[in-house]
């Protein structure tokens, strides 16, 4: 019997020996080539670099296990007769294709993100039509795809010469015998999926090691299947009736009225005595706008906002703003809700997100117009159905007539294009006699940064100076023409990025890199300032209705920056696993596996060093992210 399972382990099943063989190569080079790319960030050194590879090496074993699920299956169920060399060269080319074609796209995602596979590649999965256009309009894929054909052919030309696949096409076996050998190679991935966490390269302090440490596809797989974090099972956390104790305490304001109904209430009345202002409001939310692009933010990049630069001078200003996230909708989402970020998928991405307490809600209420207007396809990221379900008209590029569009790439229309239908369904809001607010999302600032040539001095698709200076240029032009509009002594022109250009960096959470701007203009409205507190995303919205004079009932988490007091200064930033708190000179920064660490933070010079724990900035830290992720599974931030 051992014989027999033995002669077919070395047959048939040899093909698993060089799929393996193939996918540790490519894993190897793969890493030391991502290693190379980011050699000044990477922590060198002995002890550093066999973490690194051994620890890589397991991870690839695991990524392989998952990976022969359907060799196995397909080794198991074909027959002797069908097993012909063809079938051997067909099944060897697929499976190192697909192989080699995932090495050459980590290289390309690590390029953009600087990261191993996450939630953006499972949504890069799911929006295909956006992201091959993206791709094929970035990269020169043809080139590329030749290569791995080549590279492929080679291998499977190796394998011929050496007459290894004669060996495989001539062997003999039972069904019954393959299913007793299948069972147990298939407990591999099922021993890995019940046993491995991703979470166990992530012990290091540099971010960069971390990743490397990792395999891409086992990041895929442990991104699909996470797509949401339970708070209270993977974090540090305290007693809810605690939380929400200090909750309000910390939520508490100099013209706020706690009115909530039991513990877990946290409606408060917001008291902005004198006549209510009904100026329309413009949110024009501009994609990966990073400080470090904007002079006035200390850029070191030459003039690349020249249009943004001067409008600050006449402009409410922040200057000490920073993004909640890494990613469009998780900014969308904490200026509609006004709530610290949840772990995992953003919140316009989960079931049971219409009819929530919103920004848009309250507009609707004091009688606004509502329309989200976006330069791609609203169902990207489920946009569309999350502004529908919240009270907006939506409008994206499927709406624009032929003529409309002048210019276009995978992701949307050009900022010109975009901002031209804004400026068109203001007029018609006016016209409606109705105030209005309009929250435009571009997208020509992402990646293959393509926009109409000719209008700023960088050529189209060089590089993102180039895509930021034409966003900027764009928002110049619609400046000018906003203000021969009739309604524009009676509206405000918000400009916020989404989330910066890049999160990467050494350390946990490159703190520095989530600064963004945010600029509200209208001089005959706003009188011209500057603003230090330091604040983030889910402060817009209460901010907005403090310039308004609005008094309202409110479960929002942010605050008025404008109102806020020293004592109440602080900020949020994250990604989809690390949930960080800023206040005064201390990031705390909350992991899965209930991990806190402690920081030390230069906002001037974006430098950091570790920190001894701080009960109190831990405490903070856990009510405001475990409260929002409470009112959020409770569902006690709907609309009543």
């Amino acid at each position: 019997m051992e014989e027999r399972i033995r002669k077919i382990v070395n047959t048939r099943y040899a093909i698993l020996i060089w799929m393996l063989v193939v996918f540790l190569a490519t894993a190897f080079v793969s890493r030391t080539v991502l290693m190379g790319f980011s050699f000044k960030e990477v922590e060198m050194g002995i002890l550093p670099l066999l973490k690194i590879y051994l620890l890589g090496l397991f991870f690839d074993l695991v990524a392989f296990s998952y990976f022969m699920i359907p060799i196995v299956l397909i080794l198991t169920f074909v027959t002797d007769r069908a097993l012909k060399k063809w079938f051997l060269y067909l099944l060897f080319f697929i499976t190192f294709f697909i192989i080699l074609f995932n090495g050459v796209s980590e290289y390309f995602f690590w390029e953009e993100f600087g990261v191993r596979y996450n939630f953006i590649a499972v949504d890069y999965l799911v929006y295909t039509t956006e992201v091959l256009g993206n791709i094929n309009q970035s990269y020169p894929i043809p080139y590329i795809i030749s290569a791995i054909v080549v590279l492929n052919l080679a291998i499977i030309y190796f394998l011929v010469r050496s007459k290894k696949l004669n060996v495989i096409s001539e062997s003999k076996s039972t069904l019954r015998t393959r299913m007793k050998i299948a069972p147990f190679l298939l407990l591999l991935p099922l021993l890995a999926y019940s046993t491995v966490n991703y979470t166990w390269a992530e012990k290091g302090k540099n971010r960069y090691n971390n990743e490397l440490a990792k395999n891409g596809v086992y990041s895929l797989f442990a991104a699909f299947f996470s797509n949401e974090l339970d708070y209270e099972t993977f974090y540090a956390k305290r007693g809810n009736p605690d939380n929400f104790k200090d909750l309000n305490i910390l939520l508490k304001s100099a013209n706020s009225t706690a009115k909530g109904t039991d513990q877990f209430d946290v409606t408060r009345l917001i008291s902005n005595p004198g006549e209510e202002k009904k100026y329309n409001v413009i949110f024009i939310t501009v994609e990966s706008l990073s400080g470090e692009f904007l002079e006035y933010l200390g850029s070191k990049k030459g003039k690349l906002t020249p249009n943004l630069d001067t409008l600050v001078n006449h402009a409410l200003l922040f200057t000490n703003f920073y993004a909640v996230g890494t990613r469009t909708i998780w900014g969308l989402e904490a200026v509609a809700l006004s709530a610290p970020p949840k772990p995992g998928q953003s919140v316009i991405k989960r079931a049971n997100n219409e009819n929530m307490f919103s920004m848009g809600q309250i507009f609707k209420q004091k009688g606004y117009a509502l329309k989200f207007i976006y330069g791609g396809n609203g169902y990207f990221d489920n946009m569309n159905s999350f502004y529908e379900n919240n009270g907006y008209s939506t409008i994206d590029k499927n709406d624009f007539t032929k003529g409309e569009i002048t210019f276009a790439n995978a992701w949307g229309m050009c900022d010109q294009d975009l901002l031209n239908r804004v400026l068109k369904e203001s007029d018609s809001s006016f016209a409606g006699g109705k105030p209005f607010l309009n929250l435009a999302m571009t997208t020509s600032n992402h990646r293959p940064f393509t926009y109409p040539e000719g209008m700023v001095d960088i050529p189209s698709g060089k590089n993102r100076e180039g895509a930021v200076k034409y966003c900027d240029y764009a928002i110049g032009e619609f400046i000018k023409k906003a203000s021969q509009k009739p309604w524009f002594g009676n509206t405000l022109i918000v400009v916020m990025a989404d989330h910066c250009a890049g999160s990467a960096g050494q350390a946990e959470l490159p703190f520095m890199d989530y600064r963004i701007p945010l600029i509200i203009y209208n001089p005959g409205l706003v009188a011209p300032q500057k603003i230090d507190k330091l604040c983030s995303q889910i402060d817009v919205a209460p901010t907005l209705f403090g310039l308004l004079n609005w008094s309202y009932e409110s479960k929002f988490f942010g605050k008025d920056i404008i109102k806020m007091e020293p004592a109440e200064e602080r900020a949020f930033i994250a990604n989809y696993q690390k949930l960080g708190y800023i206040k005064n000179d201390r990031l705390t920064i909350l992991s899965p596996q209930e991990k806190v660490t402690y920081y030390k933070i230069d906002r001037t010079n974006g430098t950091t060093e570790v920190a001894p724990k701080d009960q109190g900035l831990l405490n903070e830290a856990i009510t405001y992210y475990q409260s929002a992720n409470y009112v959020y599974k409770n569902r006690l931030n709907k609309w009543n």
